[in-house]
């Protein structure tokens, strides 16, 4: 971002694509017309639709098994400190995957791009699949591919996300995403459980990877009906390191709110499924917590996706970050099926009101000058390297610990610190998030210019 980008009033409102191009609408364009131009719909386009499409498959896949690898890996070494290196060289990986196909994003084919990150998600399947009882000594390598599977898919999906919605459709967006995460979150966990249960265990988590691998390549097949997007401009490599240099950049704290995101994600996506399996002993408990919460989150993402309004998400993230740090505290008196439901059922309600918040806010600070716009594909990597740097601090804190002790309160106080982190990250983000839009500020000048 150059340095007089920062007095810009040029919000582009990048909405919907036509004929492999740009179609652009500002707020700053609507100003100089007197309002004569039509708003953006909030509804979502046919390719929105489509990328959303895409996105459940690929939370489906996962759902059906990745839920149940670090179980695989637990149950053939009981190993906390191993589950956390393979954490961390799946979030490296994925980090610098991430860096290097900005680049594949920028300027060729970024569908391609997405297609090879569902591909290499099959391809994890199939080598867990062919190595079988051995995957647990080859965790490195399956680390790797896991982290190169979701550094593709997710920097060509979020630069995609980001050219299909608008700040006038990006909450509701995010509102669906989360329920077609919840609702495969739901489903698929129940169902690989109960097929695992039912068979002979080896037999049954062989039916899932395969399940997930097929799942994986229909997503591959319907990527084909997502229009190729025309590339524009070169990939700048260190456009990261460049823009934190610049002390008024509001990057700063946001790099930071991301570190502290990814703090927690880098250790419950792993820890809250193995201790349910080490509290009960049984997939299907898994299985049964993930339908019970995903439930609950399916009708918190759908209600707040709907009523969610930019002006309320300052104080919506600290209410969802204050109760996904509180539901942590009754672990303190026991770890059982009952404390881990009430965790889960706690965070699946209030989530929503701290993902939706600094996803959208994020991306709207993407959009909000036109250099930025032009920049996406870096700023989205940058984003992504910030929350990929935060999951990476969590998990070697986690791993470091844990090669210490395993003692149940050392782990309590571990996952209270680290959970705790969502508070942080709202801290960093309370200003950006309490900023109007430019097209609220316009529309409010707009307002009391017609009084």
């Amino acid at each position: 971002m150059h340095s007089d980008s920062s007095k810009q009033l040029f919000s582009p409102g990048w909405g919907r694509w036509k004929k492999g191009g740009y179609f652009r609408g500002s707020d700053w364009e609507r100003g100089r017309s007197g309002g004569k131009k039509r708003e953006q719909t909030a509804a979502l386009t046919g390719q929105s639709r489509l990328l959303l499409t895409v996105n459940g498959l690929f939370a489906v896949g996962n759902a059906l098994s990745g839920t149940f690898v670090n179980v695989y890996l637990w149950k053939a070494r009981q190993d906390f400190a191993l589950l956390g290196w393979f954490t961390l060289i799946h979030h490296l990986t994925m980090a610098f995957t991430f860096w290097l196909a900005g680049k594949w994003v920028k300027e060729h084919n970024k569908m391609n791009c997405l297609r090879a990150g569902v591909a290499v998600s099959a391809l994890f399947y199939l080598v867990v699949l062919w190595l079988g009882a051995a995957a647990v000594d080859y965790f490195p390598l399956l680390g790797i591919i896991q982290g190169m599977s979701s550094g593709f898919f997710w920097i060509a999906f979020n630069v995609v996300y980001f050219e299909v919605t608008s700040p006038a459709n990006r909450d509701k967006f995010n509102g669906w995403a989360g329920l077609l995460g919840s609702l495969a979150g739901m489903i698929a966990p129940w169902v690989s459980g109960f097929l695992i249960v039912r068979m002979e265990a080896a037999s049954g988590y062989r039916l899932i990877f395969t399940m997930s691998l097929v799942i994986f390549l229909i997503g591959v097949v319907c990527s084909f009906f997502l229009k190729k997007r025309k590339s524009v401009g070169r990939y700048e490599w260190f456009l990261t390191l460049r823009c934190l240099k610049r002390a008024e950049t509001p990057w700063r704290t946001v790099g930071l709110a991301l570190v502290a995101q990814g703090m927690r994600e880098g250790v419950f996506g792993f820890m809250i499924a193995l201790m349910v399996y080490i509290a009960t002993g049984t997939e299907m408990k898994i299985g049964n917590f993930s339908l019970i919460t995903s439930a609950v989150a399916l009708f918190s993402f759908m209600i707040v996706g709907r009523l969610l309004k930019p002006s309320h998400r300052k104080w919506a993230m600290f209410a969802g970050a204050f109760v996904m740090v509180a539901v942590i505290v009754p672990f303190f008196w026991r770890v059982n099926y009952a404390t881990l439901l009430v965790f889960g059922v706690g965070v699946a309600l209030f989530t929503p009101l701290y993902t939706i918040p600094m996803t959208s806010s994020v991306f709207d600070l993407i959009g909000q000058f036109e250099e930025s716009v032009k920049k996406r594909e870096e700023y989205i990597v940058m984003r992504e390297l910030g929350l990929n740097a935060g999951r990476m601090l969590g998990t070697l804190i986690f791993t470091f610990v844990v090669m210490r002790t395993t003692s149940p309160t050392a782990i309590n106080w571990l996952l209270l610190g680290i959970g705790s982190s969502p508070l942080l990250a709202w801290f960093f983000m309370r200003r950006q998030l309490g900023q109007l839009s430019l097209s609220e500020k316009a529309a409010a000048a707009a307002k009391k210019a017609a009084r």
